[in-house]
Formats: structure tokens, sequence, C-alpha cells
């Protein structure tokens, strides 16, 4: 088999590649270890950020999301009893938009159906071949049987513990990591949201987070340690623990419910860098990973994508390496920003094992520059929504 790109992993960043790569006239061929219907069973991010809903406008899959989705002008972020709105739209004139990403996947697949792109699950055993050599391999097994793929460019779109930065040898890669002392304990519940814009909550208590998928679905968290396991929260204690953590006028309104899905997500941040080996280049959380606070995880995998689709499209269509070359310093000049976002937010939110009454009283004077800050405001509005691409 021979084509342009050989994409490995058909999550989301990996589906958009290959969407726009083929709307240009870019073969692809996409590899994805598991079955489609588990890759559609990942409960993950809700919001996307403006630039991510224009993108996928331009892919010809935002017909579902712009019927379906829902625009937020803003969020509140709350200390205890002060709640301060940060309104996107005054600040900025963006918005975010409510949107699962498994209702974007699943676009995405529908789409990628409709162009004929092959896309194989339940692959095994991929290696990645010949990255400095004129022309690149990938090889996998499929019901027992060995195949190679020989292909321009690879693009590694397989997540954390894929293959893909593994195949960059370890003298040449950087890798920046910082691990949180706690983790999220998330449920999905058939209930109507407790605010129609999302609360991000500190407390005495824990941190805590008010989001939603749509009108009667939500998704709420609270912080919890890492020895916690999800056997040790039934719903009865996540709701009081989830009502006391938010202002009580958000918890007057809260109505509960039985769960429909219950995990625990550690918090971790993460870079590897250079995000290219020759032909291979990384994409989402191959090469960086990044705490829920600030909603970054999926937006940044399709500002990859974005920088990624341009360079291959100019490369494999008309010979130009530029933007190839410059991949890798342009997508991590915008992960960096987005880390510094996502680590501030994890900060000013979170409570620490062991911290002093120093660190809670810094919590609380930045919530109240927030409260009086129009810049500050503005900043936080800005890295929200989305910095350009």
């Amino acid at each position: 088999m021979k084509t342009d790109v050989v994409i490995i992993g058909g999550g989301p960043s990996g589906l958009l590649l290959s969407q726009l790569l083929n709307r240009a006239g870019v073969a692809t061929v996409v590899l994805e270890r598991s079955s489609r219907e588990h890759v559609l069973s990942r409960i993950r991010a809700g919001i996307l950020e403006w630039g991510t809903v224009e993108l996928l406008r331009e892919a010809g899959v935002g017909a579902r999301m712009d019927a379906e989705g829902i625009p937020h002008d803003g969020t509140y972020l709350t200390d205890a009893e002060l709640m301060v709105h940060i309104d996107f739209k005054a600040l900025t004139g963006k918005q975010v938009m409510i949107y699962g990403q498994t209702e974007v996947t699943h676009d995405l697949y529908d789409a990628q159906d409709t162009m004929g792109t092959q896309v194989i699950h339940g692959v095994e055993d991929v290696t990645i071949h010949d990255l400095e050599a004129s022309e690149a391999a990938v090889e996998y097994t499929l019901d027992g049987q060995r195949h190679r793929v020989a292909c321009a460019y690879v693009a590694g779109c397989d997540g954390f513990h894929g293959v893909s930065r593994k195949t960059i040898p370890e003298a040449k890669r950087r890798e920046f990591e910082r691990v949180y002392p706690f983790g999220w304990l998330g449920i999905l519940s058939r209930t109507p949201p407790v605010h129609d814009e999302l609360i991000y909550a500190n407390s005495p208590h824990g941190f805590a987070l008010a989001s939603m998928r749509n009108e009667n679905l939500v998704r709420y968290y609270v912080q919890v340690p890492l020895s916690d396991k999800v056997e040790d929260w039934s719903d009865e204690r996540f709701w009081t623990e989830f009502k006391r953590r938010i202002p009580s006028e958000a918890a007057a309104k809260l109505i509960t419910g039985p769960s429909i899905e219950k995990s625990i997500a550690p918090l971790r941040s993460f870079v590897s860098e250079p995000l290219r080996w020759g032909r291979l280049f990384l994409v989402g959380d191959a090469a960086h990973i990044v705490p829920p606070t600030g909603a970054k995880g999926l937006n940044l995998a399709v500002s990859d994508v974005y920088y990624l689709h341009e360079a291959l499209i100019e490369a494999v269509k008309q010979g130009k390496e530029s933007g190839i070359d410059g991949y890798s310093e342009r997508a991590l000049t915008r992960i960096w920003k987005a880390m510094r976002f996502s680590w501030q937010m994890t900060t000013m939110l979170h409570r620490f094992e062991g911290e002093d009454s120093f660190a809670e009283e810094m919590r609380r004077a930045t919530l109240l520059h927030l409260s009086d800050s129009e810049t500050a405001r503005k900043d936080l509005a800005e890295n929200y929504v989305g910095l350009p691409f």
C-alpha cells in the first residue's frame, strides 16, 4: 500500500488532519488500535475554542455542531461565595462552544466515511521506518497479518502512550513534566445544569467544576487525592461533596440524579520537544498533555492540526518544505503559552496537600484582583477563548 500521509491514531486530531488533507487532495491512511465503538465511547472534553469551531466548519464538519452546540459568552470563577464573571464576548468579541469531543469525533468519522478514507481499526504492533530516507513506511499487524504502507510523511496522533513519540531517539528528545498531586473525579448525569455557564469553584473543601454537555446532560467534577478510587465514591457522596464546594446560590438550584459514567483523571503538564523527526510529526497528546483546568487539551491538538495540515499540503502539492521545517517551532510557541495558562488556572483554583495559609491567601487575592480588574479578566478571557493560530 502507498499513500501521501499515514496518520497513526483515529481520535479527533487524527481524523481532523485526515479530513483537511483529503479535502485538499492529499491522500491519507488512518491507523487506529481500538475499535470505532471504543473510540466513540471515550468521555472527553466538551469546550471548544472559537478557533477550533471555525476550523471544524472549514473542514466541512460543523453543521451538527452549529445545530446542537451551545455557544457560551462567559464563565464564572468563584472563591467561596465570591463569584467573578469572565465575559468572553464583551472582553474579546469571541465565545466558546459547548460540544462534546465524542460528538466531534462522530462527525469526523461520518465525513471520512463519506469521503471514502481508509480508516483501519484494530491494528497492533505499529512500527515506523525510514524517517530519514526519501520515503517513509509504517508497518502494522491486522488479524495476524503483517502490512506495510509506504508514504511521504507520518503524523503521530496516537496519544501519550502511542508509538510515535517513542520512535524519536531518546537522546534527541527533551521532555518537561509536572505531575499534580490530585485528580478530578468526574460524573455524567442526565440532569439540568446548575447554571447556564460553567462554574470553576475554589472552596475550603477543594476544587469543583460545574460543566455540561447539553441542556439535560451535565459533567461535574471534584478534586480528589490520587489515592482515591472510583469505587470509593457513591453517587450520594459525590453530590454531597460537590454541593458544598460550589457557591450557595448555585447549590440551591442543584438537581441531582444517578450517574451514567464516573471516572478519575490524574492531572499533569507534559511537553516533548521537538515535534518533528525526519518525516514524522507529533500532534496532540503524543507531544503534550495539559491539565483540564483551562480546557486546552483538544483545542491544543486542533491548533497542531492547523499548522501541520497547511505545511503538509504545501509539501505534498507544491514540493515546498518551509512549512514542515517550521512546524515544530511554530506549534511549540502556542503550546507553551497554553501550558502557562493551564498551569496558572490549576494553581489558582486547587488546594495542594501540605500548603500553608499563604497559598490560600494568594488564591483569594488572585480572585479579588480578577473581580476588580477588567485588564486581568481580559487576559484570562483571551487565553480561555483561544489565542490565534
